[in-house]
């Protein structure tokens, strides 16, 4: 269609360099379940604190998390608007990430398959969610996950089941228009506050939500008594927990029986970040404006080619190698395999010293490649008071290439 040439056209002449972005933690000051809480006041106190200038290289923005399985519509969209007028406002680049795997607690017509006392209670929803073995009887009502600490999570979405791919496609499909038409209305001169889209969470099976063993019976008992045992990354497949994957694979076609595989758990996340990209490009943003959010962990792993398709830029996690793509087997040997001309830090932390020079160092190694368009910090409310954190990130914005 003419609009989406129009689009392509505005977007690939408005662009600058690189950005460094911001992430404001969900549910922090900012809460996408109170719409009120998204205001361009938040976004200026980041460009404050920060104080970087604004040029043709580098510049400033700030991310924040939709989850649209997690809110009721309306609501995700009220947030939606208020962030993308903010944008505005403030002159501030933003970048909107939408999520539906690792928060959809919204949705128990989609999971409950075990409490008719509760919301959404529905025995066929033990397909919706992942299996432990070869068959719905093996159906997970609980899993954990670790972003600092350990906390019980709903169950894991079976990302090939086709109602839960319907549900994050329906609910795509309400809040990319509303991004469309925003960017379509703002004058060239203005373009380059819409930075993209992020897709996917770190997209993966039995990481970011895995299984202890007898976890369904732990679910009636007090989270004191849950095991701690964790993750055992260097386990592409079970990542030292119970075995995930079952139901995607039965969904997808791609096997019933015998042994979970590594190239299996890829093939899965590979198709699903495909879908949610090929959504987002069916509804109206060019390539460049879509980036994926893969992980891995284990060192050259199968699962950073996920991030790789044909509607999207590649994207991944950064918390090790010191945060040198440059030495990241994994990145390397998906980028060069993509064929796309940029790329994105998705999801990007330093678990080092709050120290000026260990900052400015992994900030420069990241957007070394020129190809990276913007490396997106984790969070906000960890850096918002280190002045060493915030002194590097506004060298790395303010040099030129030139120098």
């Amino acid at each position: 269609m003419l609009w989406a040439a129009l689009w392509c056209s505005a977007a690939a002449s408005a662009e600058i360099g690189q950005y460094i972005v911001v992430n404001r933690m969900p549910e922090g000051n900012w809460n996408q379940a109170r719409p009120e809480t998204i205001t361009g006041q938040g976004l200026e106190e980041i460009k404050r604190a920060v104080a970087a200038s604004e040029n043709a290289n580098r510049r400033v923005g700030v991310s924040f998390v939709f989850s649209y399985l997690k809110t009721n519509e309306g609501t995700v969209v009220s947030s939606l608007k208020r962030f993308l007028a903010a944008a505005r406002e403030t002159r501030t680049p933003v970048l909107v990430k939408l999520d539906g795997e690792n928060w959809w607690q919204g949705r128990p017509d989609l999971w409950n398959w075990w409490d008719p006392n509760a919301p959404g209670y529905d025995p066929a929803n033990r397909h919706n969610v992942e299996w432990t073995g070869w068959g719905p009887e093996h159906a997970v009502r609980i899993a954990w996950r670790n972003w600092g600490r350990q906390i019980r999570v709903a169950p894991p979405p079976n990302l090939m089941s086709p109602r839960y791919r319907s549900a994050c496609r329906e609910k795509m499909e309400v809040l990319l228009p509303i991004v469309v038409d925003w960017y379509r209305d703002i004058p060239d001169s203005e373009k380059d506050l819409f930075i993209g889209i992020n897709l996917g969470w770190e997209s993966s099976i039995g990481v970011n939500a895995w299984y202890y063993p007898d976890g369904n019976r732990l679910l009636t008992e007090s989270p004191a008594g849950d095991p701690q045992a964790g993750l055992d990354a260097a386990d592409v497949t079970a990542r030292g927990q119970v075995q995930l994957g079952h139901a995607a694979l039965t969904a997808a076609g791609i096997r019933t029986t015998g042994a979970v595989t590594e190239q299996d758990l890829f093939e899965v996340v590979r198709r699903h970040l495909e879908d949610l990209s090929r959504t987002a490009r069916e509804g109206g943003l060019a390539r460049e404006h879509i980036f994926t959010h893969a992980a891995g962990w284990r060192a050259g792993e199968l699962l950073y080619d996920a991030a790789v398709n044909d509607y999207a830029c590649p994207g991944w996690s950064f918390y090790h190698f010191a945060n040198d793509p440059a030495k990241d087997e994994g990145v390397q040997r998906a980028l060069g395999r993509s064929g796309v001309d940029r790329w994105a830090a998705s999801e990007w932390w330093l678990p080092q010293p709050h120290e000026y020079d260990l900052w400015y160092g992994a900030l420069k190694r990241t957007l070394a490649d020129e190809r990276c368009r913007f490396v997106c910090i984790y969070n906000w409310e960890g850096i918002k008071n280190s002045g060493e954190v915030l002194r590097a990130i506004r060298a790395v914005v303010d040099e030129r290439k030139d120098r």
